[in-house]
């Protein structure tokens, strides 16, 4: 880690190095905490546990407390996540929300567990990066279906008047969440700080399983962190499309003929070092959190012990795919796009979230054909 962060410094501004080790330092809280958006939503569908799904509302409400000041004014050169609302961001974040289910992960969830070497998802990772090119190359037909420009609810109601109406929706969410899960379990069980007391405080930070709240806090600044030193909140999934992309050159493959890799940013990342790409160097620095935390809690590679059987593997490469695909067309996954879109109180992250819940639900009833548990 310290090499390559290193290799960053020498090659970029000292800002890129705080977020390689500010995506270090989320990667070690996504495994630690397992803080997997897949999972919380399943276990929620299918049992009724809400733990995971209450942390996910408690995220977008701390990081929408923290970063909406900022970039309402608070630090001049800051901007929020925000895009269309159309029939891109509708599609892409059903098709992102079916995908995960099967891949097994999110965009930030693939990450962490490839991190800690879960060979399975390094399927579904490079699946994903193939999905990502595939949506670079169709994502101009996409933008030309019916849509509108993006809505920030700031614009309207002030940064405090957008907090207020954000914070009632997910009030609305956790009484739902809760209610279900009173109906099916017959309790309502926040666990939010339930942790393993028979070990300290300090071993559970290095070796054990964090209580989610530990978790979301950490993921809730880590995105300020990264809005106060890059200019705009936390993205993952745009780094895979950019990884392919570059690899397709390497191979002979002719991307600036593309045109989504014409546009502005595109085309300077294409042409730039990947260390001096944002979301590339917070992605290195989480798959390196990750793996410096399963490793120190001598759990590297656990569970690869499992065979990988052909549905399983199949699952991971269609997964991976729609995930890819969908993210680029609903610009990002559930951090850049829902996450870092709330966050910013953007309305095209809630209706990313509901529409990639949609997916998800499908999903889940797909899962079985694929010989994956629910």
């Amino acid at each position: 880690m310290a090499v390559l962060g290193s290799l960053i410094a020498l090659e970029t501004a000292p800002f890129l190095v705080g977020l390689f080790f500010v995506g270090a330092v989320l990667g070690i809280a996504l495994y630690h905490g397992a803080f997997g958006f897949t999972a919380g939503w399943r276990n929620w569908v299918v049992s009724g546990n809400g733990t995971g799904m209450r942390a996910q509302l408690f995220l977008l409400g701390l990081a929408c407390l923290l970063i909406v000041p900022v970039i309402s004014g608070g630090i001049e050169g800051t901007a929020g996540t925000i895009a269309p609302v159309g029939v891109s961001l509708i599609l892409g974040s059903f098709i992102f929300g079916f995908g995960m289910q099967l891949g097994g992960g999110c965009g930030s969830g693939t990450l962490f567990t490839v991190g800690a070497g879960n060979l399975r998802m390094v399927l579904t990772l490079t699946f994903f990066i193939i999905g990502s090119v595939i949506g670079t190359v169709h994502l101009p037909f996409w933008l030309d279906a019916p849509g509108t420009d993006p809505i920030q609810l700031t614009t309207s109601l002030g940064p405090w008047g957008a907090i207020a109406v954000q914070w009632a929706v997910l009030a609305g969410l956790w009484l739902i969440v809760g209610r279900r899960e009173k109906r099916l379990t017959g309790k309502t069980s926040h666990g939010l700080l339930e942790r393993d007391r028979s070990v300290s405080v300090f071993r559970t930070l290095v070796t054990g399983r964090w209580p989610f709240l530990w978790a979301a806090v950490i993921l809730a600044i880590g995105n300020l962190l990264t809005v106060i030193l890059s200019g705009t909140p936390w993205g993952v999934t745009f780094a895979f499309a950019l990884w392919g992309a570059k690899i397709a050159q390497f191979v002979g493959i002719d991307m600036t003929q593309v045109e989504f890799w014409t546009w502005d940013y595109g085309a300077l990342a294409l042409k730039d070092s990947l260390l001096v790409n944002v979301p590339s160097v917070m992605n290195f620095g989480l798959l390196l959190g990750a793996m410096l935390a399963a490793g120190l809690a001598n759990k590297y590679n656990a569970g690869s012990q499992n065979p990988l059987v052909f549905r399983s593997v199949l699952a991971a490469i269609v997964g991976g795919t729609l995930m890819g695909y969908g993210a680029r067309l609903g610009f990002g996954c559930n951090i850049g796009a829902m996450f870092s879109g709330i966050a910013s109180a953007s309305v095209h992250g809630w209706i990313w979230f509901a529409s990639a819940f949609v997916g998800s639900l499908l999903g889940i009833k797909a899962r079985p054909f694929f010989g994956l548990g629910n």
